[in-house]
């Protein structure tokens, strides 16, 4: 006798990219069978709108667990208000990871940076970096306005040989940017142990990983100095690293490229950066985020 197909509720919100990985992480408490963020047509541009959704086994517990998610993005509209309320529609077992599969399209970064999903197929331009990372449930789809500020700083500023220091690291994308730019050493540093496990596996399936090291920790736990030290966490999380040793991790003449941080948030944060004896060369921005990129004193021209 064939079983019954399993039936699930599917919830679905539709944010601003910047808002998806905040959605998608509370949605991923409750539904561990999958969360996807569908980012349609020009998801790339902050003000273009995408769909996060996430599925929950429709078993006897379904309406409890239907009331925790609906609280747990009440809370998160409190805090965020831009999050709208969800939407919940019952659907049968066939296959929704094809359907969605479908709607997941190939980023296009920076300069030269591809963000792939493993099941497309994609031929690169002359000089582009592929890097093939599934949707996941940690931060740093490509989405967010940091991380896009974060990638086109590193195209810039890694060089073959470099070592470089990733805090915050979440997917450990902008680790995988510093490999594929030719970094020799890279220290990846998340406190999220889950973070940690797919900023590895994410590091293997792009043939990196003799490169990267992954830490489950925080700034206390990194020792040695680096060339580039990326920092895509939050403002007051930077402001307290740099009292307590960031600039230390830097090599001289090295680079903090430093985002998280929201416009109201920059003079802040780069007041902090300087007291700690780093000079801030440079402030970009979109939309409401802004990254700081900050330089140590070189002492000799050979180092």
């Amino acid at each position: 006798m064939m079983a019954e197909p399993l039936q699930w509720l599917e919830v679905s919100m539709t944010v601003l990219p910047e808002a998806a990985e905040a959605v998608a992480e509370v949605l991923s408490r409750y539904a561990p069978q999958g969360v996807v963020i569908d980012l349609g047509e020009g998801a790339t541009e902050a003000s273009h709108p995408v769909t996060v959704k996430a599925y929950l086994v429709a078993d006897e517990d379904i309406a409890a667990r239907r009331q925790q998610v609906a609280e747990a993005l009440w809370h998160l509209h409190h805090i965020w208000p831009v999050i709208p309320e969800p939407t919940f529609t019952p659907i049968a077992d066939r296959d929704w990871t094809a359907g969605w599969k479908e709607t997941i399209p190939v980023l296009h970064l920076g300069e030269r940076i591809v963000i792939k999903p493993s099941w497309r197929e994609y031929t690169p331009q002359p000089g582009e970096i592929v890097l093939e990372m599934d949707p996941g449930l940690a931060f740093g789809t490509g989405l967010h306005p940091t991380t896009q500020l974060c990638i086109e700083a590193l195209e810039e500023l890694v060089k073959p040989g470099m070592r470089v220091l990733d805090l915050g690291t979440g997917t450990g994308i902008l680790a995988l940017v510093a490999a594929r730019l030719g970094a020799a050493e890279i220290l990846a540093v998340d406190n999220d142990i889950n973070a940690v496990a797919v900023a590895r596996r994410n590091a293997q399936n792009n043939a990196v990983a003799n490169r990267i090291r992954v830490l489950h920790g925080s700034l206390a736990e990194v020792s040695g100095t680096y060339n580039v030290v990326a920092a895509n966490i939050l403002a007051h999380i930077i402001v307290d690293m740099a009292r307590a040793g960031l600039t230390t991790r830097l090599r001289p003449g090295g680079v903090l490229v430093a985002s998280g941080i929201l416009v109201e948030q920059a003079a802040n944060v780069t007041s902090v950066l300087q007291a700690q004896g780093l000079q801030v060369t440079e402030r970009r921005q979109r939309e409401d985020w802004v990254a700081l990129i900050a330089h140590a004193e070189s002492r000799s021209a050979g180092q």
